[in-house]
């Protein structure tokens, strides 16, 4: 009885590898067939807000090699600029906002921003946290979103409407559809003057330092407006328009990435779960296999063990057919197994791609030729100080001290 209850539990360990075999994705997974919400008529202009989405923190890869396979950073840091993008695309249909624009970094003048960072993505399924504030450093949300695509989703998809994970995105979407639609009018505006004297701040601090209070929790309080004719509002407002012209080139580039990024990305998706798959299946079949071979060895051992001396010779060919064939099946596994790492192999070349430099960018300022160079984002970075320059020039504020910060959670990466 001893015997058998020891039999039992070895075939209970080999057994329990079969049911691991997938990755576990953290966060709770969106519904199926989530439908957007839409403006039921053309809102007014002054109820519209500017949307800024940041590129998103590529997050890390899993820890575990096995998980990780096919994996990249460069996979990574594209998928930081695609998922922003086609959120993008996802807000734009609704009809319930402004402009709604990729940024580099944080954006002190954005109206709303959105950040987000990669928990989980493998292809198969992601994960998301995103989280929202407005220019007053109110938090809207702050949620995490998962989804695991099934087969069947892979081989649909449309750039800029349909991903694989559309169900995910456009639950971001409504989520701050819903997020917004708490808001009165007086909230909107407020917000506005808000984010117009953030940027203001960021340029001019002597100047537009004190227009805002930071109460407790880091959030911005509206302590008085410029004149309705003040000219260095103004000035701000001109510069302004500027840095958006910036931020719509940037925009271009983006969208071109995400363009030429599509069908790659989407092709290397579908592969790799179709390898995922296929490589989990020939797992489990191995280790089924291995598991029969070593429990008919078990069981040979255990008859010859628990019978009598003529029951041991009359089961003799028994026990010997049971070795062998065990012996057998053990090594068919094993060479199941070998088929297993060709797909891993296959997911390993399938993960090679990817480079997110941006293209050069020339803008005409003032009649001059700039030319930036870099990443999207170092772009960004040397556009502010030539635009704090700028400024500085045009009001004779030559000697202007470096900005102090006007950043708080809602700017700041996660």
């Amino acid at each position: 009885m001893r015997l058998q209850c020891m039999m039992y539990l070895v075939l209970l360990g080999l057994l329990l590898p079969l049911w691991g075999c997938a990755p576990v994705v953290p966060g709770t997974q969106v519904p199926d067939q989530v439908a957007p919400l839409t403006a039921p008529r053309e809102l007014p202009e002054d109820e519209l807000l500017n949307v800024s989405i940041m590129v998103f923190d590529p997050g890390r890869l899993p820890d575990d090699p096995d998980d990780r396979r096919g994996l990249s950073p460069e996979i990574r840091e594209a998928e930081a600029r695609f998922i922003p993008v086609h959120l993008k695309y996802t807000m734009q249909r609704s009809g319930f906002w402004g402009a709604v624009r990729v940024v580099p970094n944080a954006d002190n003048g954005a109206e709303v921003l959105v950040r987000g960072r990669i928990e989980y993505s493998d292809g198969e399924s992601v994960v998301l946290t995103v989280e929202a504030y407005d220019s007053r450093n109110v938090l809207w949300f702050k949620n995490t979103y998962a989804e695991t695509a099934s087969l069947s989703e892979h081989d649909r998809g449309e750039p800029e409407r349909i991903d694989i994970f559309q169900d995910l995105f456009n639950t971001i979407a409504n989520d701050l559809v819903i997020a917004r639609s708490r808001l009165t009018r007086q909230e909107i505006t407020e917000i506005r003057q808000v984010a117009e004297l953030r940027f203001a701040a960021e340029m001019v601090p002597e100047v537009f330092g004190n227009y805002l209070a930071v109460a407790p929790g880091d959030q911005y309080r509206l302590m008085h407006l410029p004149a309705a004719d003040d000219p260095m509002i103004r000035r701000v407002r001109n510069i302004r328009s500027r840095d958006e012209m910036l931020i719509d080139a940037i925009n271009g580039y983006y969208e071109t990435y995400y363009r030429d990024l599509w069908e790659p990305y989407h092709n290397w998706r579908k592969f790799r779960t179709d390898e995922v798959t296929t490589m989990r299946r020939i797992e489990r079949e191995a280790l089924a296999q291995q598991v029969l071979g070593i429990a008919a060895i078990v069981g040979a051992i255990a008859l010859s063990a628990s019978g009598d001396y003529d029951t041991r010779v009359r089961t003799s060919t028994l026990q010997d057919i049971m070795v062998a064939g065990g012996a057998y099946a053990v090594y068919s596994g094993i060479q199941k197994k070998g088929e297993a790492a060709i797909n891993k192999e296959a997911i390993e070349e399938l993960g090679i791609s990817f480079t997110s430099e941006a293209e050069p960018l020339v803008l005409e300022v003032e009649g001059e030729t700039v030319r930036l160079t870099g990443t999207a984002e170092q772009q960004y970075a040397r556009w502010r100080n030539m635009l704090r320059e700028l400024y500085a020039r045009e009001t004779g504020l030559v000697d202007m001290p470096a900005p102090t910060s006007t950043q708080g959670p809602g700017a700041s990466q996660p």
